[in-house]
């Protein structure tokens, strides 16, 4: 689609719409709201033109009251920020609502990268039956987290599904209905949901989304091919943290765990129970209803805890009766109705999603000394111990532990979360549970840890039915991890386990805490570097490898144009799987709907697909271009250990950004920060407050910084035209550049351009605006493109419809961190920290992939 085409049909399928529906703001049944729509336009044009001529927020916010209202006491004018606060986040959801039911206009369903092209090109190309055989041995696994960037509360969330129906038929009456019950509708929690809460916001989307659109790719698939057997395993698999992500979150426990699995087994019991209406509706044959009055009943007494004594063995053997009777007594009357429902009932079992549980290693190690003091094993720390002292310890010494022995809750919790896996693999079957994730690895005592646990706590060798995951999430990490997994692999203790795992091993890749440690160009070449090194390990070993990819949203975080990530992949790589954790927004912005869902997951697959089927060179990286992107990883780590160890880059975030307001905003169940010490550590700082808030400043420092320097260095050297070749042929460095170009696109310096001015900050502030600007200029010229994401016209103008209409919300923002420093008053200081927090919403909701 052309560039005008693409222009023109935004501008009908949104901007027109949005033009039009934003009028219905005027009557929302606010306090003193009539005159705020009237005012919002005067107030975002003097921000436009007030930035751009270097003007501070407290100097326009001052103008607008001073040329368009009376308004001079400090309380009146609060109260009316406070009220455009409200309204932008109600022109934020109209336009999300707006853009996610023009998705299929604006997206073609059928178009690169989707099933159906990908098969088609298949069909053309003779390879139908390759295709075939690596869907046989692929999957996708997307895991759900619980980390808190989603500001909508579920009841919003409900607004924007009915808005996304009524806004296609332009039913003017029922969307102005919706809008008044959302002017109505508070945006705030007023206290932290609890992980439970978190996991039952979640399992609506599974419920009402994935359950049918996860179906319905299977469908097409076993169409395609014809598959006269069962049909494929599972191509598509989810995966479940809110309640077993206990790193760093002290309100996840054993009982928590268990009450979430419970909730899984209970809504996908739901699911089959409302879909099984329809089996019973069409086969209503002789000998065939009492059987099928059996299964209903069953479920429905599961579903609502009466019972629990159904397993997925003897649901499947009970569809299995009905089906076989329906073949020889029946013609096969409305089979493909029953083998729909079996279907379905093979891919969810009665897990729904996997729950992985997940602990940082630094817990397993106290757990471990603990232990050691408890049942006097040595006079030495544990953290003393010499290797082969702890290799000998974790692998052979017998030891039952008994939970109700330690005093420390974590402790406590440790052993009981162990034996709670056992518990919900009895229930839900072995997928409910399977997987342990352990964050921050340093060496093979981390995962072995874990395995000492599973026998201290009374398992046998065989019982242990987990993949113990290893998260490589530092620079120092992602160095190691080659020289850990391979000292694992040899390990006969370790073989012995593998071999019960058949022999399949899954590695998680942090790029959260790898973009935060060392850069964004660093972090991703050494996630790629350690995955190859990872891959040829594996293989030597003979284990089959998957890497769980710890994405997130922004291109800060690994996040961007994901299905082209995985394409640009190459054979180096293992390509088993394709594991990748989505969380908050992105699960709403990119998996909300089920045509969004359909699209983005059959690009996964089809990346998939694409990299093993079909080869394309520009996969491939020769040594040359390794060389250069070595350079550019090194001189952008320089550039940003520099950066990071600047003596006012933890103070510049903490006291000019809004970091400290994150968690106040009742979003998520955890801490913002690991340690509850006082003074504000950079290594203790989760990756989503950290992105957030540069993502607040319009500075999105993680998303570039140090990349311009390295660019620069090479063009100076005379070698631009490298640059540009490596550009044009290697599809993993075009991606790595295209997704740091949307960070680049949602930067606005003018914003802080009165912080270059500041006596402390100043200078800093400088620092970053230089990188910015110089990154942004070397993009271009390596690129040859004329402005930032000029072949993604279509992301391009959704970023810029959305800063346009939350810019007079990062001024108040800005105005109130600015009347924060110098307020006296306690009362009015209070109301504009209030103020900041409640500004974060509706811009990070803007933004989308912001944190």
């Amino acid at each position: 689609m052309s560039k005008n085409s693409i222009d023109s049909l935004f501008t009908q399928e949104v901007h027109n719409k949005y033009l039009v529906f934003n009028t219905l703001f005027s009557r929302l049944p606010y306090d003193k709201m009539t005159k705020i729509g009237q005012l919002m336009p005067f107030l975002h044009d003097l921000s436009e033109s007030g930035f751009e001529q270097g003007k501070e927020p407290k100097e326009i916010i001052d103008i607008f009251f001073n040329q368009y209202t009376s308004i001079k006491e400090e309380k009146e004018r609060i109260d009316l920020l406070f009220r455009f606060i409200t309204y932008i986040e109600r022109q934020v959801v109209l336009f999300d609502s707006i853009e996610d039911s023009a998705f299929e206009k604006l997206t073609p369903l059928n178009g690169k990268g989707t099933l159906q092209s990908t098969l088609d090109l298949a069909q053309q190309q003779n390879k139908l039956a390759e295709v075939k055989e690596k869907l046989k041995n692929f999957k996708v696994r997307i895991v759900f987290t619980a980390h808190p960037t989603q500001f909508y509360p579920n009841s919003v969330l409900r607004i924007i599904q009915d808005l996304e129906e009524l806004i296609p038929k332009n039913d003017i009456n029922g969307i102005d209905s919706l809008l008044q019950q959302l002017g109505k509708t508070p945006f705030i929690n007023d206290q932290k949901p609890t992980p439970l809460e978190e996991a039952q916001s979640i399992i609506f989307y599974l419920r009402h989304v994935y359950y049918q659109v996860i179906g319905e790719i299977h469908e097409k698939l076993n169409s395609y091919f014809q598959d006269e057997e069962k049909g494929f395993d599972p191509v598509l698999e989810l995966g479940f943290w809110p309640g077993g992500d206990r790193d760093g979150n002290p309100f996840v426990t054993a009982e928590i765990s268990k009450k979430v699995s419970i909730e899984l087994r209970s809504s996908i019991l739901k699911c089959y129970y409302n879909d099984f209406k329809e089996v019973c509706r069409r086969l209503t044959f002789k000998g065939i209803m009492p059987l099928l009055t059996k299964i209903s009943n069953r479920i429905h007494a599961n579903m609502n805890g009466l019972k629990n004594d159904l397993t997925l063995d003897e649901l499947l053997a009970s569809l299995d009766e009905v089906r076989q009777l329906l073949i020889t007594k029946h013609n096969g009357v409305f089979l493909d109705v029953l083998d729909k429902f079996i279907q379905q009932v093979r891919l969810f079992g009665l897990h729904f999603a996997s729950l992985d549980i997940r602990q940082d290693s630094s817990i397993h190690e106290n757990v471990m000394e603990q232990i050691n003091q408890k049942y006097s094993i040595s006079t030495k720390n544990y953290a003393d111990w010499s290797n082969a002292e702890k290799l000998h310890f974790l692998t052979e010494h017998e030891l039952q532990v008994n939970e109700d022995d330690f005093e420390d809750a974590l402790t406590k919790d440790t052993f009981k979360t162990v034996k709670a896996i056992q518990e919900i693999q009895a229930m839900n079957g072995e997928k409910a549970c399977h997987r342990y994730i352990i964050s921050n690895s340093t060496s093979i005592f981390s995962v072995l840890e874990v395995l000492a646990l599973f026998r201290f706590c009374g398992y046998k060798d065989s019982e242990v039915n987990v993949d113990v995951m290893p998260l490589f999430e530092t620079i120092e990490g992602l160095d190691s991890a080659q020289a850990t997994m391979s000292a694992l692999y040899q390990l006969p203790f370790y073989k012995r386990h593998l071999s019960l795992r058949k022999n399949q091993q899954t590695i998680m890749l942090g790029f959260s805490d790898g973009t935060k440690d060392g850069g964004y160009v660093k972090a991703n070449w050494e996630i790629y570097q350690a995955k190859e090194k990872l891959s040829r390990i594996s293989k030597k070993n003979q284990v089959e490898v998957m890497f769980f990819d710890g994405r997130g949203g922004p291109p800060a975080r690994g996040g961007g144009k994901t299905h082209q990530f995985y394409a640009s992949q190459g054979p180096t790589i293992a390509n088993n799987e394709i594991q990748i954790t989505i969380q908050g927004q992105t699960i709403t912005s990119m998996y909300g709907s089920r045509s969004q869902a359909m699209f983005n997951f059959e690009q996964l697959i089809s990346a998939g697909i694409i990299n093993d089927v079909f080869h394309d060179d520009r996969s491939i990286i020769d040594k040359k271009e390794r060389n250069l992107i070595d350079e550019l990883a090194e001189e952008g780590v320089r550039k940003y250990f520099e950066l990071k160890e600047h003596p006012l880059f933890v103070s510049y975030l903490e006291n000019k950004s809004p970091l400290k307001y994150y968690g106040l905003t009742n979003i998520g169940s955890r801490p913002s920060k690991r340690s509850s010490g006082k003074k504000l550590m950079l290594s203790d700082l989760r990756a989503i407050p950290f992105v957030g808030s540069w993502s607040q400043l319009k500075q999105n420092v993680p998303g570039y910084f140090g990349f311009g320097t390295a660019l620069q260095k090479v063009i100076e050297e005379g070698r631009i035209e490298d640059l540009k070749s490596l550009y044009g042929s290697s599809l993993y460095f075009k991606t790595l550049m295209e997704n740091s170009m949307m960070a680049l696109t949602k930067t606005y310096f003018p914003l802080t351009y009165y912080m270059k001015n500041d006596p402390e900050y100043g200078d800093f502030w400088k620092i970053l605006y230089q990188e910015y600007l110089l990154t942004v200029k070397n993009m271009l010229l390596v690129s040859g493109q004329k402005e930032l994401m000029e072949s993604e016209e279509l992301g391009k103008l959704s970023i810029n419809y959305r800063e346009h209409i939350v810019l007079p919300l990062l001024t108040i923002q800005q105005y109130a961190l600015q009347k924060i420093e110098e307020t006296e008053d306690e009362k009015l200081r209070l109301a504009y920290e209030k103020m900041v927090t409640r500004s974060l919403f509706g811009n990070i909701n803007a933004s989308r992939n912001s944190a």
